[in-house]
């Protein structure tokens, strides 16, 4: 991508897939900018690239949950299409942390907050959470954070 803002690369790549009839990859990003519309008008600002980023972030988690959901059901031809659409919109969600830097930022946020049960797990998700700006998912924290706080 280049370093054009978001918005503006968002735009661009659909009026190309527009362009090359791929209904999929429109249709993916018309729901992607409708979403980072209703969150501006939700805040009453336009948002910046990292904002954007964690729209599309939640829109990749829901088109996760919503593939591994019909693949419990055996809707394999509904799986492929939430994969496809989830596809699209990788590029513009934040880069996943690796392991190594969740377990980093686990580490860090309960030596921070002093946790030495799961009473106290809901301080240290919330700071992990907070640092890693849609870069983790918020399942992987939990199961880090009970594996460290004896849960």
């Amino acid at each position: 991508m280049t370093d054009a803002p978001l918005k503006t690369q968002i735009h661009e790549q659909m009026t190309a897939a527009m362009k090359a009839k791929d209904k999929v990859e429109v249709g993916t990003l018309r729901m992607l900018t409708s979403a980072i519309r209703y969150k501006e008008d939700e805040l009453g600002h336009g948002l910046s690239d990292e904002e954007i980023r964690e729209v599309a972030a939640k829109e990749v988690k829901k088109r996760t949950e919503a593939a591994d959901a019909f693949r419990e059901a055996g809707r394999t031809e509904l799986v492929a299409k939430e994969e496809s659409e989830r596809e699209v919109l990788v590029p513009f969600a934040p880069e996943r942390l690796p392991d190594e830097a969740v377990d980093a930022l686990v580490d860090d946020a309960i030596a921070a907050t002093g946790a030495t049960s799961m009473k106290e797990m809901g301080k240290v998700m919330g700071q992990v959470m907070g640092k890693a700006k849609g870069q983790v998912d918020g399942g992987v924290v939990q199961e880090k954070v009970k594996a460290r706080l004896g849960g």
